[in-house]
């Protein structure tokens, strides 16, 4: 499936052209294409997991994951590393978004903030876990293509102990 791009002639803002760059990341990460997921991004892009509910900023308390372009790099390498005591095996994970809102949209910038359900199943080592919330992406548009300026997942349970969190949400 190739990205979603927009038509230039329209610039498409349509809730479906939205739901299908969703879930062409989703599937990005349930194949464990993540450098083809990092590249969805714009250089100065950001993925972002709060701690707590209505966490305000990354950068005042710690988060459960706080990427730029720099950190992602380096957590893909892990993650594609054979010996990576946290992926050994491998998670497999099913993404279901769902409930896609247009929230806002900057036409001068080309950019739209998107909401959605998101729900992922992790199963590793006989063990399935599920992680639910509520996920917010700021888009901006780059030539005929969407990509993402912020990811932010706020996990219905952001404040419970986890093992580990390896694999993006």
């Amino acid at each position: 499936m190739d990205t979603p791009t927009t038509n230039n002639a329209a610039m498409s803002f349509s809730r479906e052209t939205f739901e299908l760059f969703l879930i062409h990341e989703a599937r990005l990460l349930d194949e464990r294409r993540f450098r083809e997921w990092m590249n969805l991004f714009t250089e100065d892009g950001s993925y972002w997991v709060p701690a707590v509910p209505n966490q305000q900023s990354p950068f005042n308390q710690a988060s459960l994951f706080y990427d730029d372009r720099q950190l992602m790099k380096t957590r893909i390498e892990r993650l594609e590393h054979p010996l990576i005591h946290v992926q050994s095996p491998p998670s497999n994970t099913v993404h279901l978004v769902g409930n896609v809102t247009i929230e806002s949209r900057d036409d001068a910038r080309g950019e739209v903030v998107i909401a959605s359900s998101v729900i992922m199943t992790e199963y590793r080592q006989d063990t399935q876990r599920i992680f639910a919330g509520r996920q917010a992406h700021r888009l901006r548009r780059e030539g005929d293509a969407w990509r993402i300026v912020q990811k932010r997942v706020d996990l219905a349970n952001c404040q419970s102990a986890f093992e580990a969190i390896a694999v993006p949400i």
